[in-house]
C-alpha cells in the first residue's frame, strides 16, 4: 500500500484546466461536489482521463503478464501519478520503474516498496541517500552499462563498507541505441567489475528494445540478451534468482516470445516487463504500434486521455483555430487526433476527415473538409499521441466516469 497521509494539493487559481477563482478546495471536495465535464468547473483546454479505459488497460496488461509468467514493473515516468501507481501495484505489479533519481525519490516518499531505476546512477548525493534508504529496508535496482558506472557506486560508498548491497542489472544495448553495452564481452566486463566491488551486487540483465524498427530486429536483440544471460550464468556471475528485464510498449509480444519460458537451467528466472504507456494508451503512436494489433486475441487497449479545447476562430473556409497548443498537447510522436465535436446546444458528434496540421504554443490549426462545419465556441475532443509527454504538462487531471462526472483527480509529480 502506498502512503495515505500525503498532503493533498489544494485546487485553486494555480490548477490548470480547472476553474477555481475562489478559495482553495481539496481535490476530494471537488470530486464530492459531483462536477461534470461541462458544468463550468473545468476550463478549456483541459486534459481528462476516462476511468473505464484506465481500468480496462490496467486489467489487460496484468492479465497479459500473468498469462506469460512475467513480473510487471510498469514505467512510472509515463504518469508520475500516485493513484495510478497504487492501482498498478494493487493489480499485481511487482515494482515501479523510473528514469531519474528525483523520480526514485518520489517513489520512496510515496511508499512504493520496490523500484527499478532504468539508468545508471552516477551522482554521489543520491547514491548516498539510496544507501541510507536500503539500510531502512527499501528495495531498489539500478542499471549499469559500464565499469565507470560500477566504480561510481563503489567509490561513493567506499567509506560505508557495511549495509545492504546496491543491487544492479547489467544492461545490454544495441548498435544505434541509447544506453547499454554494445557487446556481450563488454557486458561480461561490467559483471566482473560488480563482482570485484564491495556493496554492489549483480542481480541480472536488462534490455530495452523500444527503439528498434521491426520484429526481426527485436527478436535478434532479445536472443542476444538471452545469450548474454546464459554467458554470465556460466561464468558464475549471476545469483540463484536471475532477473531479466525488457520492456517498451511496442514489442512486448516479441518479449513474450523470446524471453518467456524456462531457458536458464540451474537458475530461477524472473522476467520483468517494464511497459508504461499502456496505462492510458493513446489515439496516435501507440494505437498504431501496440502489439495487440498483431495479436488481437491477446487483448486490447483503449485510449484513456481526452484533450478538450474550444474553437476560437474560423478565419477562412476549411480552417479552424482551436485554443490548444504545444503547452497542452504532446507533439513529439504525432499531433493530436480530433475525435468528436460538442456544439453549443450540447449535442456531440463524431468527426472524420478533420486533422491537426500544426501547433503553436497555444493554438492548433485544424483542416476541416467542406461537410464539417466548425464554429467559434464549439468544443473539440482530441485523442493524444504519446502519453509520456502528455502527463507532464498537467499537474491535475480529472478522471471521468461514463456520464462525464468527475470521480477522481490525478495528481502528477514531475
Amino acid at each position: 500500500m502506498l502512503r495515505e497521509d500525503l498532503d493533498e494539493p489544494p485546487l485553486d487559481w494555480r490548477a490548470k484546466g480547472l476553474w477555481q477563482p475562489g478559495p482553495p478546495i481539496r481535490a476530494s471536495e471537488f470530486v464530492a461536489a459531483g462536477h461534470r465535464l461541462f458544468d463550468g468547473a473545468v476550463s478549456w483546454p483541459a486534459l481528462v482521463a476516462r476511468r473505464s479505459a484506465l481500468h480496462h488497460n490496467l486489467t489487460t496488461m496484468a492479465d497479459f503478464c500473468a498469462r506469460h509468467g512475467f513480473s510487471f514493473a510498469p514505467h512510472g515516468k509515463t504518469t508520475m501519478a500516485p493513484s495510478l501507481f497504487a492501482a498498478q501495484l494493487a493489480g499485481g505489479a511487482w515494482a515501479i520503474t523510473v528514469a531519474t533519481a528525483n523520480q526514485l525519490l518520489v517513489c520512496r516518499h510515496l511508499g512504493v516498496p520496490r523500484v527499478l531505476l532504468a539508468n545508471q546512477l552516477l551522482d554521489p548525493v543520491p547514491l548516498r541517500w539510496l544507501a541510507g534508504e536500503l539500510d531502512r529496508g527499501f528495495e531498489a535496482y539500478l542499471f549499469v552499462d559500464s565499469v565507470a558506472g560500477v566504480e561510481a557506486i563503489g567509490t561513493t560508498l567506499a567509506d560505508r563498507p557495511d549495509g545492504p548491497a546496491v543491487r544492479v542489472l547489467a544492461e545490454l544495448g544495441h548498435a544505434g541505441g541509447r544506453t547499454g553495452c554494445r557487446t556481450i564481452r563488454q557486458l561480461v566486463e561490467v559483471a566482473e567489475a560488480v563482482a570485484d566491488t564491495a556493496r554492489v551486487r549483480l542481480d541480472g540483465v536488462t534490455a530495452y528494445e523500444g527503439g528498434l524498427r521491426d520484429a526481426t530486429e527485436v527478436a535478434t536483440y532479445l536472443d542476444r540478451t538471452r545469450e548474454a544471460t546464459v554467458e554470465l550464468a556460466a561464468r558464475g556471475l549471476l545469483p540463484d534468482e536471475v532477473i531479466v528485464s525488457a520492456g517498451g510498449s511496442a514489442w512486448f509480444d516479441v518479449v513474450a516470445d523470446r524471453l518467456g519460458g524456462a531457458w536458464l537451467p540451474g537458475r530461477h528466472l524472473r522476467v520483468v516487463l517494464r511497459s508504461g504507456a499502456y496505462v492510458s494508451h493513446d489515439h496516435g503512436f501507440y494505437a498504431a504500434h501496440t502489439p495487440f494489433r498483431r495479436s488481437p486475441e491477446d487483448g486490447s487497449l483503449a485510449g484513456a486521455l481526452e484533450l478538450w479545447a474550444q474553437v476560437i476562430s474560423t478565419p477562412e473556409p476549411g480552417l479552424a483555430i482551436v485554443a490548444m497548443g504545444k503547452r497542452d498537447a504532446p507533439y513529439d510522436e504525432g499531433l493530436p487526433v480530433p475525435l468528436r465535436v460538442r456544439r453549443a446546444s450540447g449535442s456531440v458528434t463524431e468527426v472524420t476527415g478533420v486533422t491537426v496540421t500544426r501547433l503553436n504554443d497555444h493554438h492548433a490549426f485544424l483542416a476541416a473538409p467542406p461537410d464539417v462545419d466548425l464554429h467559434p465556441g464549439d468544443l473539440v475532443c482530441f485523442g493524444i499521441s504519446h502519453p509520456c509527454t502528455a502527463f507532464d504538462k498537467w499537474r491535475y487531471i480529472p478522471v471521468l466516469d461514463d456520464t462525464d462526472t468527475v470521480v477522481d483527480v490525478l495528481h502528477t509529480y514531475f
